[in-house]
């Protein structure tokens, strides 16, 4: 078959990121890793407890179809959905949820059908990008980003969008779009200090906040009940994105809302409407794991991952004599409240494939992932992770540190000696 033109732009755009160290690749970590990578946050992927429990969920069903067999809105309905809905929006405080196959799927289909022609969506510049995708495909006049986690550029924001009459008096709807723990950074947002802002500034009920608990639930709140749920703001927020793929071990996500708003999503919510439901195993798996959470039984998961969580900044606190002269490493500032470690370095590969090496999974994020200057090894703690892997992790980290400014006084002699030479 002939090189065709489509091959060659192909070709050359994917040697483009190759060259700037930005190709994609998928991999596969040894059996014997230690993760420190993935989102399974609560270790539930891979928990006897859940196992045991979901499968016998699946006996208790013997006559389950394997397969959904439709959309939805066709043939892939079952009251074992509606009645998981009702069962995930009571656990949360919400009036309603609408499950969705992913949290990509929730949030394109949200924002590109729920705001309305001419308003205005106002988002936090790390949003996740399936909320862009949406935004993308919206009807939406105009699309505002503001400064990450900062409620003074927010308030700058609305205040200029209050200029105009139809937000000022209400008929213009104004979202704001924010997640309540970011996953690159692992910072939690001002949430309440957001909200307030928000009903300040528009007090016609047109200003409706959506937030993204995709990384919080789970993991915080009385059983996990997340963020939102945590600082009781559940009757303040317009739409909650629950995801299952992270904390709870499972796949999928729901959107908590009023049932006008679920109604509505049915109806245009395109993910939704064109796409085969999940299965009855997968809608199994959630149910099994929200049974346990109401349970208490993920409760010493959450205490163990916090106890991780400060020993984690302990343990990276005795790196600071090798960081505090070097641009190679710089560690967090303060306790984290979550157990997502952004460990900014200009050689996060380096340091990653290091780490590998050692036995850790361990990814560096790069641009465009994140912005330019801020590239770096993301490390994130399980409630399966032990204090000796933390401990070890660590040692592995400061090795690398050392074998690194070693090489870079290798250099500095070399450099010196031929300066000397041409002299």
């Amino acid at each position: 078959m002939a090189h065709s033109t489509l091959s060659s732009k192909m070709s050359s755009l994917l040697s483009t990121r190759k060259a700037n160290s930005a190709l994609r690749t998928l991999t596969v970590s040894p059996a014997t890793s230690k993760d420190f990578s993935s989102n399974d946050f609560l270790s539930l992927s891979t928990s006897p407890v859940l196992r045991t429990a979901y499968l016998s969920e699946l006996t208790s069903h013997p006559d389950f179809r394997l397969g959904s067999s439709g959309s939805r809105l066709l043939d892939g309905n079952s009251l074992y959905a509606e009645n998981l809905e009702k069962e995930i929006a009571e656990f949360h405080g919400a009036e309603a949820a609408l499950l969705f196959n992913s949290g990509f799927d929730a949030n394109e289909g949200f924002f590109a059908c729920v705001p309305q022609r001419g308003d205005v969506v106002v988002y936090d510049a790390f949003i996740h990008a399936s909320v862009h995708e949406g935004m993308r495909l919206s009807r939406a006049g105009r699309k505002v980003m503001f400064e990450h986690n900062s409620v003074q550029d927010l308030e700058r924001v609305l205040s200029e969008l209050a200029r105009d009459e139809a937000v000022r008096d209400g008929e213009r709807n104004v979202f704001v779009a924010v997640e309540s723990l970011y996953s690159m950074d692992g910072d939690l947002c001002p949430l309440k200090e957001i909200v307030e802002l928000v009903e300040r500034m528009l007090p016609n009920d047109n200003g409706h906040i959506i937030v993204d608990e995709a990384h919080s639930n789970g993991i915080y709140g009385s059983q996990g009940r997340g963020v939102v749920c945590s600082l009781g703001l559940e009757d303040r927020i317009f739409a909650r994105l629950h995801t299952f793929g992270k904390a709870i071990g499972c796949n999928g996500a729901a959107i908590l809302c009023s049932p006008l708003t679920r109604e509505y999503l049915i109806n245009y919510a395109r993910p939704l409407i064109y796409t085969t439901a999940m299965s009855f195993p997968s809608l199994a798996a959630i149910k099994v794991v929200y049974g346990l959470m109401k349970d208490g039984i993920t409760v010493p998961l959450i205490w163990h991952l916090n106890s991780l969580i400060t020993h984690m900044y302990e343990q990276l606190l005795t790196l600071q004599p090798l960081t505090t002269d070097s641009a190679l490493l710089r560690l967090p500032q303060s306790l984290p409240n979550s157990p997502i470690f952004a460990l900014l370095t200009p050689e996060p590969r380096s340091l990653a494939k290091w780490c590998q090496a050692a036995g850790f999974v361990v990814r560096p994020i790069v641009p465009p992932t994140v912005p330019e200057g801020t590239q770096r090894v993301r490390v994130c703690l399980h409630a399966g992770n032990s204090k000796q892997e933390v401990e070890a992790l660590v040692a592995s980290i400061r090795a690398w540190l050392i074998a690194r400014r070693r090489a870079e006084s290798a250099e500095e002699i070399v450099e010196s000696l031929d300066v000397k030479a041409r002299l």
